[in-house]
């Protein structure tokens, strides 16, 4: 069994409401990048392990590249959760029903209206990074955070300004596809921010 490598995954996300096929082409394109640099940093890491061991004199190299690679695969896997959140010709609005992630909302929040607020909330925060809802897998119960990770290469000259922030909120929310959240319920929620 040898070392996984990662290919970018195909996404048809066309005619989103308010989210521009130009703002989806420079997260695509970050997205290829970590995915390249995570293939890249896995060729390297395996050549530091082949023996089975990390020399202690190549030490300090092995740790950054170590800490580069939780950088890039995760720049990689929550862009797919990301693409994987919009439907194409967008979504369906908020969703219904005592079911899936509505139920794990009321369940955490008290209602599906105050954990939007709270996600949305944070969205708004000044920063780069992410605004992500998590699911505890000790109790079900979601959690929002800010996770500002991703500072370094984000996305430069994305078309929501700081001062946009809200609008592009809002068009997120209208290209959800529930579907796929209630897929990944045992998961997260992701959604990239600008600064």
């Amino acid at each position: 069994m040898g070392m996984t490598t990662y290919k970018p995954r195909d996404f048809n996300l066309s005619n989103l409401k308010g989210i521009s096929d130009e703002t989806l082409e420079m997260h695509f394109k970050l997205y290829e990048g970590y995915v390249k640099e995570t293939n890249k940093l896995n060729e390297k890491i395996a050549e530091f392990i082949k023996d089975a061991k990390v020399d202690q004199d190549e030490f300090a190299d092995y740790s950054e590249l170590k800490r580069r690679l939780g950088f890039e695969y995760n720049g990689m896997v929550l862009h797919e959760y990301y693409f994987d959140n919009l439907k194409n010709g967008g979504g369906t609005g908020d969703p219904t029903g005592r079911t899936g992630f509505r139920k794990a909302a009321e369940e955490s929040f008290g209602s599906y209206d105050i954990w939007k607020a709270d996600f949305v909330g944070i969205g708004k925060m000044r920063g780069v990074g992410w605004a992500i809802c998590y699911e505890n897998p000790a109790n079900g119960q979601l959690s929002n955070h800010w996770i500002s990770l991703h500072e370094t290469g984000n996305v430069a000259g994305f078309n929501y300004k700081p001062a946009d922030r809200p609008k592009y909120i809002e068009a997120f929310f209208s290209n959800i596809d529930w579907g796929a959240v209630e897929r990944r319920l045992h998961r997260l929620v992701a959604q990239p921010m600008a600064a």
